[in-house]
């Protein structure tokens, strides 16, 4: 088997319908499976995948595991000699998993490889970033990443060009089986967030690379299951997630500093979305 790909779902059911068709009809020149985990949308998926695609593996769990978790249940059983983390609101065009399958055959360097990923409207989606260090963590928390990270949100990054990178986005997420054998499944205590971030940290200090490639592109609608929680359980989620990345990559006196400043990070978000909403509102208006 060339290509595992481990699709992990909550409530978005024609956008996996999409990408799911997107796959069967881009790919023809490698043997691939194709493992959908249900988080337990309740929405029909499963009725859906099994009258549009019976080829598909459905693992239908009782609970929502999030992303990691969900990922771990595919991988548990995925068999490829690459393993490809897709999210749902995805769409592969351009024969991309062909193309990329072909391209590690060619590298054997490569240990973890993202793609070339476009907005609906055919724009480039910064989807490649740095390792996060304990200042990147502090000017998360005030908000200051858009107006002095630019580095580590891969805008300063040449998107035509193949480059090592430190971490590519979860959405297309392909690594070789030698590195999963090494490092083994995903880190389920990161229920959102920073799961791949600390996937590809682990690689790195294993020696493994990662590589940005444009060889491969797909369109990736974003973030469309996490769109329909609010912003205050977002930040929540995505400060635990934090947290455990600091205590298992950094020191623990920043870990410390960071955990301090949580409820800070909470009530800025706070903030932050309740001025969004009321300038929504007077706009309307």
């Amino acid at each position: 088997m060339d290509l595992s790909i481990i699709i992990v779902s909550w409530r978005v059911k024609e956008l996996l319908k999409d990408c799911l068709k997107s796959i069967f009809e881009e790919t023809q020149n490698i043997n691939f499976e194709v493992f959908v985990v249900d988080n337990n949308s309740g929405d029909g998926t499963i009725e859906m995948l099994m009258e549009y695609f019976p080829q598909v593996t459905i693992i239908s769990s009782s609970r929502n595991l999030g992303f990691s978790g969900g990922c771990n249940m595919g991988l548990k059983q995925a068999s490829g000699r690459y393993l490809l983390l897709l999210n749902p609101d995805t769409k592969i065009i351009d024969n991309a998993l062909d193309k990329i399958v072909a391209h590690m055959d060619k590298h054997k360097e490569f240990g973890l490889a993202g793609c070339k990923l476009l907005n609906y409207d055919g724009s480039i989606q910064e989807s490649v970033r740095t390792l996060p260090t304990f200042k990147i963590h502090l000017a998360m928390i005030f908000r200051f990443q858009h107006f002095i990270l630019n580095d580590y949100l891969g805008k300063n990054v040449d998107y035509s060009k193949e480059q090592e990178v430190e971490q590519v986005m979860g959405s297309f997420y392909m690594i070789r089986r030698e590195v999963f054998e090494e490092l083994g499944l995903m880190d389920d205590k990161f229920y959102l967030w920073f799961d791949e971030v600390d996937y590809s940290a682990r690689a790195k200090e294993k020696g493994f690379k990662t590589i940005y490639t444009p060889i491969a592109k797909v369109i990736h609608y974003g973030n469309a299951s996490f769109k329909q929680a609010s912003s205050v359980k977002k930040q929540w989620f995505f400060s635990k997630s934090r947290l455990r990345y600091l205590w298992k990559h950094s020191n623990k006196f920043s870990w410390v500093i960071i955990l301090l400043l949580t409820p800070l990070s909470l009530l800025i978000t706070l903030i932050y979305s309740l001025v969004i909403k009321m300038l929504k509102i007077l706009k309307i208006k």
